[in-house]
């Protein structure tokens, strides 16, 4: 087979199965669960993000923030937004930190050892960025759906610690999206393998 057609089996490839992963994700968005022990139950965990890594780690983070657009796209479509938008902001903001050190780390050395250190380092990453990106740019943005003291006050019930906007963030975001990264990254290191076989002959 020459050069020009395994480049392009190789796009079509790339190209169906970003589309793929990102509609997979997208549905993966629509079932959430709060972790109440934690943060507040309008902050809640998905594993929308398993089917970004397992493209992240096939393609590189540029497909993966490309799956993650999908991802969006595909929950609006499906579900809207109850947030006006928020919600969807957040995460893909929040999921593009994820992916793009992971990727960028398991670009140039694909081994085991470099995806998880990637991970640990993307989880890490989306934390801090979940913290800022919360207490200064979301939290006051969803204030148009929620007064603020109701949020600092939501998150004090669960967490004496809470006094205000950045300490929420602090004591409940912060531990909210490491738990998150983790339970992300655990699910791919697990699954990655068998399926980037699939991934290389097609799905």
């Amino acid at each position: 087979m020459s050069t020009e057609k395994k480049t392009g089996s190789y796009r079509l490839r790339m190209l169906t199965t970003t589309a793929m992963l990102g509609a997979m994700a997208g549905l993966l968005m629509l079932i959430e669960i709060p972790l109440g022990f934690i943060a507040p139950s309008f902050y809640k965990i998905d594993l929308s993000e398993v089917p970004v890594m397992i493209g992240t780690f096939a393609f590189g983070p540029i497909q993966g923030i490309v799956i993650e657009l999908i991802k969006i796209l595909v929950k609006l479509i499906l579900k809207g937004t109850s947030t006006g938008f928020v919600g969807e902001i957040a995460n893909f903001v929040i999921g593009v930190a994820m992916v793009i050190p992971a990727g960028i780390i398991y670009k140039r050395h694909k081994t085991k050892k470099h995806a998880v250190i990637g991970m640990a380092i993307s989880t890490v990453v989306m934390a801090v960025v979940g913290v800022f990106l919360n207490a200064y740019v979301m939290i006051p943005m969803y204030t148009k759906f929620m007064p603020i003291e109701q949020i600092v006050e939501a998150g004090k019930a669960i967490i004496p610690w809470v006094k205000d906007t950045f300490t929420f963030c602090l004591f409940c975001v912060l531990p909210f999206n490491l738990i998150k990264g983790v339970i992300v990254s655990l699910i791919v290191a697990i699954i990655y393998k068998p399926l980037s076989r699939l991934i290389r002959k097609g799905i």
